[in-house]
This record gives structure tokens, sequence and C-alpha cells, in this order.
């Protein structure tokens, strides 16, 4: 296999680079820079290796290190836009309130008040979720009305679970809201 000129290396690694990244779009700039960033990064190493290797391959360690370094990069920036869409969105997740221990009744649950109607504000990021208003039975006295808001799923999911009664045992246990 002919060796390539450090020129023709270089370019060869820039190629690779900016072609790996240029289809990385993500709902923000962190998903871009994230690839971009590992693409070149990766690239480099990839080539040292490559070059070092003894076959004096850099472009092909290049392009595998570039690939590589995206997919990384890419997945720890699509985290971060994950994570800043929630912030902004300034609800807490109602994927933490599963963890709170359900609440039991003897008897028949007590009835919801009527549902509030809310209008739904312009969606923030295009993963984030609708989970529409809800009554929320707490401290096991009375209801609390949890607005409606815009959220990321966790990963594995895209369905938000709202609360419900479910019989049990002379007794009804309410079940929080989660995501399935």
């Amino acid at each position: 296999m002919k060796r390539l000129s450090p020129k023709q290396q270089t370019f060869t690694l820039l190629f690779a680079a900016l072609s790996l990244t240029a289809g990385c779009a993500g709902p923000t700039n962190n998903t871009q820079r994230g690839a971009a960033g590992g693409a070149v990064l990766g690239g480099l190493a990839g080539a040292i290796i490559g070059n070092n290797r003894g076959s004096g391959n850099a472009a092909s360690g290049a392009a595998i290190g570039a690939a590589a370094g995206a997919i990384a990069g890419g997945a720890i920036g699509h985290s971060k836009d994950k994570r800043e869409a929630q912030a902004a969105s300034g609800y807490p997740s109602a994927s933490n309130t599963s963890s709170v221990t359900n609440i039991t009744v003897t008897g028949a649950p007590p009835m919801p008040p009527a549902s509030i109607v809310e209008n739904q504000p312009p969606r923030p990021n295009a993963s984030a979720v609708w989970v529409p208003g809800y009554w929320s039975y707490e401290n096991g006295m009375s209801y609390v009305w949890v607005p409606g808001r815009w959220e990321i799923p966790p990963p594995g999911t895209n369905t938000f679970q709202p609360p419900y009664w479910m019989q049990q045992g002379n007794g009804n246990v309410y079940v929080r809201g989660s995501w399935r």
C-alpha cells in the first residue's frame, strides 16, 4: 500500500472529521460540538497510532479514530443536551417522584377534584414529551395539582403513566406516575 505524505495525511484527517460531523445535528450545540471535538481528537490519535504501527498507514487510523471519537463525543454532548433541556423546563422530573413510597388507604380511595384545563406551551426541545397535569395524592391527606410540563424521558422510555389507584387486599394503593 502506498504511504501518504504528511500533507495528504493531514488532508485525509480533516476530510474524515468534517465528513463524520457534518450530519451530527442534535437538539442543541453540545451534540454537534461533542461529535466534532471527538472526531478531531479521535482522528489525531488514530493517525498517530496508525503511523507508528509499522505499516505507516495514518489515513486508516485517522478514519477509524475519527469515527469512534465522533460517536463517543456526540453521545456525551447529547446527554448534556438532555440534562440542560430538562433543567430549562423549570419542573422537577416526574421520573424522580416514582421512588417515593406509595400511599395505602383502607376502603375506597378518595376521588380527585376535576382536572384543570391547561395551555400547552411550545415544545422546548425535539426530544421533549408533554406530561399532562394531574392531581397527586400527597401525604395520605389531600390532592395537590401537578402542572403539565415538557420533559425529556429517561433512556428506554417514551410514555408517562399518570398516577393511579390500585386495589390491594382490603384497601387501595396510590401508585405514583412514572415513565414507561
